[in-house]
């Protein structure tokens, strides 16, 4: 689906640039927070989207077309919706990252812990999508599958992002995040993973479980 990987790879880029602003300390927090968000609307867009590719590709282009179907036994379907949850997640960490006058505790509680929230979410989303690719070839490294290639830049992309949560905890003890630079280049590195599976997802034919043709 072309405007789902249009809204990962607008995502992945707002993402990478509002980390890269708050690398280089250009502008005021909130202007990173807002580049965040903008970013974050892209991503739970193209999340959703995923969702939609999963519910209507396997019915093929004849079929009735469906907003929503509820398909917790397809992993296909369950990599897109824990994706699309860990879209939601990030997006309730980002609306509270504007509040102002937050202590320590409500920090990690109202922003850090809905942030990683969404980073495990999307390690499992990487996860339960490579799972479908193996269970289709029989193969965990399929290099002719572009969908096998779009999976590994994603979860690499969900781990640079676990990465950066981590790091971006508040010791209450002290008052500061763990490593600000790990938390800012994290983020700046899942992003532009995940602009990159949306350009390559551009190009993906339906079908993606399946293994490509041979060379």
């Amino acid at each position: 689906m072309l405007a789902s990987s249009v809204a990962f790879f607008l995502g992945g880029s707002l993402f990478a640039i509002g980390a890269w602003i708050a690398q280089v300390g250009s502008g005021e927090a909130v202007t990173s927070a807002s580049i965040y968000l903008a970013g974050g609307i892209f991503f739970s867009t193209g999340g959703y989207g995923s969702v939609l590719q999963a519910v209507n590709e396997p019915a093929g282009a004849a079929a009735r077309w469906r907003w929503w179907s509820y398909q917790p036994m397809d992993l296909v379907w369950l990599a897109a919706f824990v994706l699309f949850s860990g879209t939601l997640a990030f997006g309730v960490s980002l609306v509270f990252s504007f509040m102002e006058g937050l202590s320590v505790r409500g920090e990690n509680r109202l922003i850090w812990a809905p942030d990683m929230i969404g980073c495990i979410m999307f390690l499992v989303s990487g996860r339960l999508a490579m799972v479908a690719l193996h269970s289709e070839a029989s193969s965990w490294i399929q290099p002719r599958n572009l969908a096998w290639w779009i999976a590994v830049v994603n979860q690499l992309g969900s781990i640079l992002f676990f990465i950066a949560g981590l790091a971006a905890f508040t010791r209450p003890a002290i008052g500061s995040v763990v490593n600000v630079d790990v938390a800012n280049w994290g983020t700046f590195g899942g992003a532009v993973c995940f602009a990159l599976g949306g350009v390559l997802q551009a190009f993906e034919q339906p079908g993606w479980a399946e293994e490509g043709p041979a060379a």
